[in-house]
C-alpha cells in the first residue's frame, strides 16, 4: 500500500531542499542586515564629524569671548559655581 522507502527518500530530498532554502535566506538576511548596519554607521560617522566641527567652532568663539573679557568671565564662573554649590548642598 505505502512505499516507505520512496516516502523516506522524498522526505530526505525535501529536507535537503528546505535546508538549502533556509541557508540561502539566512545569507541574504545577513547581507541585508550588514548593509543596513554599514549605512547606519556611515550616517553616525557623518553626524559625529559635523558635531565635532560645530563644537570646535563654539570652542573658538568661547575662547575669544573669555580672552576679550577675562574679569567678566571669571566673575560669571565664580557665580555659577556658587549657585551650583548651593543647589547641591540642598539635596
Amino acid at each position: 500500500m505505502f512505499d516507505t522507502g520512496r516516502m523516506s527518500d522524498e522526505l530526505k530530498a525535501l529536507k535537503i531542499d528546505v535546508t538549502r532554502l533556509l541557508s540561502t535566506a539566512g545569507e541574504e538576511m545577513f547581507e541585508t542586515s550588514k548593509n543596513r548596519a554599514d549605512a547606519l554607521a556611515d550616517q553616525i560617522k557623518a553626524a559625529l564629524t559635523e558635531l565635532g566641527e560645530t563644537v570646535s567652532e563654539e570652542q573658538e568663539q568661547l575662547h575669544e569671548f573669555i580672552a576679550e573679557r577675562p574679569v567678566t568671565s571669571l566673575a560669571s564662573a565664580f557665580a555659577l559655581g556658587v549657585v551650583v554649590g548651593f543647589m547641591l548642598r540642598r539635596h
